[in-house]
């Protein structure tokens, strides 16, 4: 079971954009993780290479945890909201549940829940002056 200082330091790390960081410091070298059913990716190595190739698409990222969290003995649930600008100048606002398993510090297993179509990336919207007509 993660103690509360832990808890709070990955999810520092995290708001912090320092995700590849946050997986080296709190993911088990033998770490799985599973997004919306799809195939499960397991090693932190695995992980890490994963989490660089999206990071090298984007241009910004802000990285937030909506509370509260939920600890229940070994298993966390967090909320997060991530807002991608990429390289290209599309945006991506995503929002997505993390379940994890803990063994002591570290995370042992997560499995995100997010709705797919929010992957899409958009053209931002740009505000147009106000035009006043006679």
């Amino acid at each position: 079971m993660p103690s509360p200082e832990t808890l709070e330091r990955f999810i520092a790390r995290v708001e912090q954009n320092a995700h590849v960081d946050a997986i080296e410091e709190f993911y088990t070298a033998d770490a799985s993780m599973q997004e919306n059913q799809r195939a499960l990716r397991v090693g932190r190595d695995a992980h890490i290479a994963n989490e660089r190739r999206v990071l090298l698409k984007v241009k910004s990222l802000t990285s937030k945890c909506v509370r509260p969290i939920f600890v229940d003995d070994d298993n966390v649930i967090i909320r997060w909201v991530f807002h991608f600008t990429w390289l290209d100048g599309t945006v991506t606002h995503m929002e997505e549940i993390a379940c994890q398993r803990w063994e002591g510090e570290r995370i042992a297993q997560e499995t995100f829940f997010y709705d797919p179509a929010q992957l899409a990336p958009k053209t931002p919207h740009v505000s147009l002056p106000e035009v006043k007509i006679n």
